[in-house]
C-alpha cells in the first residue's frame, strides 16, 4: 500500500519524540499554516508503521503547547501557540538553576535597553504625566534617590516597558519580574544598599530625558542607571 502521507516511516516504535519530530517536520514540508487540517490519527500510525497510541501521545505534545487544536467537523488543525504562555507555565515552577537565572537576568537588561527607540516612538503625553506621578511618588518615599530600590526599579521600568507599546515585550517583562526579585533578594545580599556612582542618573533624569525628547542622553543614562546590574553581570563571573 502506498503511504498517504509524504514521511518516512520509522524504525524504533518505542520513542514517542520521534513521532513528534516526524509530524512537525510534515507540518514544516507542507508548509502548512494555521487553520490548515493535518491528518487523522490512523493516517499517521499507518506512514510511520506505529500504533495510535504512540501518535496520539506526540499529538497530545503538540495541543500542550498549543500547536495543534481540534475542530468540530474538520478534525486536527494547527493552531497559533501563545509561546509566552508557555514561557509562563515554565519560571512560575521555580525550577531555573544560577545559570539559567543569569541568562535571563541578562536577557532582561538587554531588553531594557533595546526597547528605547519604541518607548521614544510610542510616548504619549499620557504616558509622560503617569510617570511623572511614579517619580513624584517615588522621590516623596525615597528621598536618597542614590540608593538602589528594587519596588521603585519595578514601577519606573514597568511603566516603560508598557510605553514601548508591544504587547509581547510587555509580557515578557511581567515574567521577569520574579527573576528581578530572585537575584536581589537570594543571590545579591547586598543589592538593597547598593551605592550608585556619582555618575548615577535618576528616574528623574530619565523623566526630563524623555520629555525633552532626548534619546542620546536618555540611552546613554539609561546604561548609567543600570550599572549595577550591569556590573554584577560583567564582573562577577559567580554572579
Amino acid at each position: 500500500m502506498k503511504n498517504r502521507i509524504a514521511i518516512k516511516p520509522l524504525t524504533n516504535l518505542s520513542l514517542v519524540d520521534k513521532v513528534e519530530i516526524s509530524i512537525t517536520e510534515y507540518i514544516k514540508n507542507n508548509k502548512l499554516q494555521v487553520g490548515d487540517a493535518i491528518p487523522k490519527e490512523t493516517e499517521f500510525a499507518e506512514t510511520l508503521g506505529v500504533s495510535r497510541t504512540v501518535i496520539r501521545e506526540a499529538l497530545t505534545r503538540l495541543r500542550t503547547i498549543g500547536i495543534i487544536d481540534s475542530k468540530k467537523h474538520k478534525g486536527m488543525v494547527l493552531s497559533q501557540p501563545d509561546f509566552i504562555l508557555n514561557f509562563e507555565k515554565v519560571m512560575s515552577l521555580n525550577l531555573m538553576g544560577d545559570e539559567a537565572l543569569k541568562d535571563i537576568f541578562e536577557m532582561r537588561l538587554i531588553l531594557e535597553m533595546g526597547m528605547v527607540d519604541l518607548v521614544f516612538a510610542r510616548k504619549t503625553a499620557e504616558d509622560l504625566e503617569e510617570l511623572t506621578k511614579i517619580v513624584d511618588r517615588m522621590e516623596k518615599k525615597s528621598p536618597h534617590s542614590s540608593v538602589f530600590s528594587l519596588k521603585n526599579e519595578v514601577a519606573f521600568h514597568g511603566k516603560l516597558y508598557e510605553m514601548s507599546g508591544n504587547r509581547t515585550l510587555q509580557r515578557v517583562q511581567n515574567i521577569l519580574l520574579p527573576v528581578f526579585q530572585y537575584v536581589h533578594d537570594h543571590k545579591l545580599s547586598d543589592a538593597k544598599t547598593y551605592k550608585y556612582s556619582k555618575k548615577f542618573v535618576t528616574h528623574r533624569d530619565l523623566l526630563n530625558y524623555l520629555k525633552d525628547d532626548d534619546i542620546k542622553k536618555f540611552r546613554k543614562g539609561l546604561a548609567q542607571h543600570l550599572e549595577p546590574h550591569f556590573e554584577r553581570v560583567l564582573m562577577n563571573s559567580e554572579f
